[in-house]
């Protein structure tokens, strides 16, 4: 039954999993999603499921790995530096077509970096830090709320594409509380999906690889990934509209937007018409949407937690540079709503 309650971010996202039916956890602290960590350490085997605390980031994605290839709902959590640790392993799971469903809080980098929300990874997570041709599904939630909704919608996601999902939050999502309303609990369906390794039964024997060495096997391989995404791009695509009527209008994902949203109602009360889009799935990305919105704006203006990441996906969907203006705020630091409103009224009253 669902229920309202106030939760810290972190722990709201992994009550979300539990409820969405995860049956095995495995993850390495990290600030500063620690809590998920923490609170999946005892609330996993009071329910009887698997909790591990491996011994790296690369220990832990490879058991996701291998849990995940039994058909189960598995996840594991991390920040930056960690999740740039499991990049091969991500990489063997989307050669593999294996579904897990990966947390990234994103801190301060690039290196060691500081543990300050930050948007940093975005071409991490929206280019694919491993090797090779795929793809993630990428959603960006800016409030905790969402980012429980998303994550617990991400296992079904990730098992209709057999594809791992990842939600890119941040330290301040993951660290702020507010109230949410936790979804129902729910199982996976037991059913035989025709991929998983779950034991001999009488059966062809199965095999879950990214290892493909005929002649031609992985080109036919990549085309199928390639498709896929293609399909997910049309199915999948998320965003959202804040200020219909806009005659200007901001770009921004995550907390970044949730700062932007204040920004637009404060323009409007100066008489300024501006509108917020904000893309929920950063992977794929909202291009055809965001070109249609801009044909409207006089002027546009990105406001991302780094030096321009997101802003190369808006120039490809605008296709008019002399429209965008950008404001960047890098180091694991939060935009305050004056920092994005002086620069709007800077550049939409030119």
């Amino acid at each position: 039954m669902a229920e309202k309650v106030l939760m810290k971010g972190n722990e709201a996202i992994a009550e979300a999993a539990v409820r969405a039916g995860v049956k095995g956890y495995f993850g390495y602290p990290i600030t500063p999603q620690n809590e998920v960590t923490a609170y999946m350490s005892y609330r996993m085997p009071e329910l009887g499921r698997a909790f591990v605390q491996a011994e790296s980031e690369v220990a832990a994605i490879n058991m996701v790995y291998g849990a995940a290839a039994t058909g189960e709902r598995i996840m594991t959590t991390s920040s930056s530096p960690g999740i740039a640790l499991m990049q091969e392993g991500i990489s063997y799971m989307c050669g593999a077509e294996v579904p897990a469903v990966i947390v990234n809080i994103v801190r301060g980098g690039p290196g060691l970096g500081n543990i300050g929300p930050s948007q940093c990874d975005y071409n991490q997570s929206t280019r694919g830090g491993g090797n090779g041709d795929y793809h993630l599904i990428v959603n960006a939630p800016h409030t905790v709320q969402e980012a429980v909704d998303l994550t617990y919608n991400a296992f079904d996601v990730a098992e209709k594409y057999r594809n791992p999902v990842l939600i890119l939050g941040d330290g301040a999502i993951g660290q702020m509380a507010e109230t949410v309303v936790l979804p129902d609990f729910k199982e996976k369906p037991s059913k035989d999906e025709g991929w998983e390794l779950n034991g001999a039964k009488g059966r062809e024997a199965r095999s879950v690889k990214s290892l493909r060495l005929a002649e031609g096997e992985l080109k036919k391989h990549n085309w199928h990934l390639h498709e896929k995404f293609l399909e997910i791009e049309k199915n999948e695509t998320k965003y959202e509209i804040f200020g219909d009527d806009f005659e200007y209008l901001i770009v921004a994902f995550g907390t970044a937007a949730r700062v932007a949203k204040t920004v637009v109602r404060q323009l409007e009360t100066n008489g300024i018409k501006a509108g917020l889009f904000r893309p929920i799935t950063v992977s794929p990305f909202p291009y055809e949407s965001l070109k249609e919105a801009s044909k409207k704006a006089k002027k546009i203006l990105v406001a991302e937690m780094n030096t321009g990441q997101m802003l190369f996906d808006v120039r490809l969907s605008v296709q008019n540079d002399e429209k965008i203006e950008f404001l960047g705020k890098p180091g694991g630091e939060v935009f305050s709503p004056k920092d994005i409103y002086e620069k709007a009224i800077q550049i939409f009253q030119k």
